[in-house]
């Protein structure tokens, strides 16, 4: 699995970082989501895709 965000669209919601905290961070000073763990372990597969799911613009993008 392959997660990637479109950083053109990103508006740092910041929903996928609640969602998958270990796969996506924003800080303090960011205003974009930064992908941390671009190729995730497959156990964060349901996280990982829920999250692109609720991102309020569809930045993200999961592929295998």
């Amino acid at each position: 699995m392959h997660v990637s965000v479109n950083y053109e669209r990103c508006e740092g919601h910041a929903v996928c970082v609640e969602v998958a905290p270990t796969v996506f961070q924003i800080s303090d000073d960011d205003e974009q989501v930064r992908v941390v763990d671009d190729s995730p372990d497959e156990a964060l597969r349901t996280q990982v895709v829920l999250a692109a799911r609720r991102c309020p613009i569809g930045a993200i993008t999961v592929a295998d």
